[in-house]
């Protein structure tokens, strides 16, 4: 009998309109939030605001026990079941005296938009996934400007001092470059005195912006292509649902004739 109160929660968590209405939840909580950082509003509607973030806060705590009771043990082993809790939780650290710094953070409850939705959820797995490979390309990137800084300092630092002049301050205008950001204004300062400059600059536009923004792409392409599902593990997640389901319904069915009496348990 536990064990179905068990299944029959989590498969009450698992319908989707119950995940549709959290979703409306957390997504009507962040605009309270953000309507609570305007002072007119707060003056008109500032009681209806706060009553509406109290309400939306014990839902999400509401729902994160009961999925600890519904999931148990294996409420701990799923990392998204951690990011929920600890959003939920840092919402209830009292926001007065030192800790009122945290009141700015309550917008986080907004991030488990993330958990809630499928698709989102897919997406960040292939981002974390992507980190691997990504920290090569950040550490190629790296070293190619480091050295492009080191060859800047040494041909315009005697130019344009002011943006060259020592190692720290090629570095911050080559990622200046790098972002795209008026570099053609910085590349007519060194022409103005080097004309030959735009070869450096082109150069180095091309192979920081160009191609490490095209690896980058090309690695969370290839991420989010793994982690999309294949058709045969929709159709086992489908059947695994189907599954619980009548584990559930067979066990609902016990416990009632159980009740009756019709059935003694062995």
């Amino acid at each position: 009998m536990e064990l179905a109160r068990h299944e029959r929660v989590r498969r009450f968590l698992e319908r989707p309109d119950v995940q549709r209405a959290l979703i409306v939840v957390i997504v009507v909580n962040a605009i309270t939030i953000g309507c609570e950082t305007s002072a007119t509003l707060m003056a008109h509607a500032g009681g209806l605001l706060v009553t509406i973030d109290h309400i939306a806060l014990a839902i999400f705590g509401a729902e994160i026990l009961a999925r600890l009771y519904a999931y148990r043990r294996s409420f701990f082993a799923d990392p998204w079941n951690w990011f929920d809790t600890i959003i939920v939780v840092a919402s209830l650290i009292p926001h007065a005296g030192p800790a009122s710094v945290l009141r700015s953070l309550r917008i986080l409850r907004a991030l488990r938009l993330v958990s809630a939705v499928p698709s989102m959820k897919r997406v960040v797995g292939a981002l974390l996934t992507a980190v691997p490979g990504m920290a090569s390309i950040i550490g190629l990137l790296v070293l190619m400007i480091y050295v492009s800084a080191v060859i800047a300092t040494t041909l315009f630092g005697e130019v344009v001092p002011a943006r060259f002049d020592e190692l720290p301050d090629s570095l911050f205008t080559l990622f200046q470059i790098m972002t795209g950001d008026d570099w053609g204004t910085v590349a007519k300062e060194v022409m103005a005195h080097k004309p030959w400059a735009w070869v450096f600059f082109i150069s180095y536009i091309l192979i920081s912006t160009f191609v490490a923004l095209n690896l980058f792409i090309a690695v969370v392409v290839n991420a989010m292509n793994d982690a999309e599902p294949s058709p045969s593990e929709e159709l086992a997640q489908a059947e695994l649902v189907e599954l619980r389901e009548e584990v559930a319904s067979l066990h609902a069915k016990l416990d009632l004739l159980l009740e009756r009496g019709t059935v003694r348990r062995r």
